[in-house]
């Protein structure tokens, strides 16, 4: 397992296929080429937590064999960044951690996921400066869920009603200023539900390698449960920090980062052309990277918390700058 420093050592790499970059090797450096045969970056693997590759790309037994002795993943997106696949280098054999997954029942444990999101949910909207008045409103409903409704949620099923009436009072408003319309995964509706899809993608294959640090069984979950091929432990875990995303979006819109011209609409579809790709990529995975740290030391804690039978009040709590 990576201590804290071994781990603040190492980066994400992205390479897109359809920039023409080349990826190669030498004296175990990463090496990434233009179409010019220019070097555009060059790392030791030692420093590389994870290779997000965008488009088709042929693997390389030298690119598995470095993937394996340096312990980094790599990650196949599409064109459009949906999540292809992953070739995960995992932490094998931890059966005990294992065993105490698959015996969990405690439900509470979805509880306190919930709680820590909705409680950054609710600081995101105070951290508004100019607050209109149903901005007040909303702040102290979010406070009720939270403290009230969720407190008194008898079950998993409960839990989760609480979740989605919070998601829509917090994202009605603290995306109004972008003509809110609903959060609509995959369909596609609008440049935000776009951008939430990527970021969203892009940190839940940050936190999967987080938890594979460890040696989880990441399609064991606690609050999302058991679904065919759906990894649940990562859903899980992913929604302390959708955060961060949001917070993200909604700066670079004031920024004046989001451009109406960059998206394009397709048999009513928003989309974001591969071409105009790169500045969204660059701004969502820099505010997941910016956060490596706290995100680094939520999971250490939460392993051990979980391992060492400690009650929910000891869980670690993730907290939005």
């Amino acid at each position: 397992m990576l201590s804290k420093p071994d781990f603040l050592f190492k980066n994400v790499v992205l390479v897109m296929t359809k920039n023409k970059e080349k990826l190669s090797f030498k004296n175990d450096n990463l090496i990434i080429k233009n179409d010019e045969d220019k070097i555009i970056l060059q790392k030791t693997c030692y420093r590389i937590f994870s290779l997000w590759i965008v488009g088709p790309f042929l693997i390389t037994s030298g690119l598995l064999e470095r993937a394996i002795k340096f312990g980094f993943s790599i990650v196949f997106f599409s064109f459009s960044f949906k999540y292809i696949n992953a070739l995960n280098v995992k932490t094998e054999g931890n059966v005990l951690l294992r065993k105490k997954q698959y015996e969990s029942k405690d439900w509470n444990i979805g509880r306190y996921l919930v709680d820590n999101k909705i409680k950054n949910q609710t600081l995101l909207l105070k951290s508004l400066r100019s607050k209109s008045q149903s901005c007040k409103d909303n702040i102290v409903n979010l406070e009720k869920l939270n403290e009230i409704e969720l407190f008194d949620a008898k079950n998993l099923h409960e839990i989760m009603g609480v979740e989605g009436v919070a998601s829509r009072i917090f994202f009605g408003e603290f995306f109004t200023q972008l003509n809110w319309i609903g959060r609509k995964p995959r369909a596609k509706i609008d440049s935000t539900n776009v951008l939430m899809d990527i970021g969203y993608t892009l940190l839940f294959n940050y936190i999967e390698g987080m938890l594979n640090l460890y040696g989880f069984d990441v399609y064991c979950g606690f609050y999302h449960r058991f679904f065919y091929q759906r990894k649940s432990l990562v859903c899980d875990m992913v929604e302390p920090f959708r955060c961060i995303i949001d917070k993200q979006i909604r700066k670079a819109h004031n920024l004046g980062q989001i451009k109406a011209e960059d998206f394009q609409s397709y048999k009513g579809k928003c989309l974001l052309p591969y071409k105009n790709s790169k500045p969204y990529l660059k701004f969502l995975t820099e505010s997941i990277l910016n956060e490596k740290e706290e995100i680094f030391l939520y999971i250490q804690s939460f392993y051990r918390a979980f391992m060492n039978n400690k009650p929910i009040k000891e869980y670690p709590i993730f907290t939005i700058k």
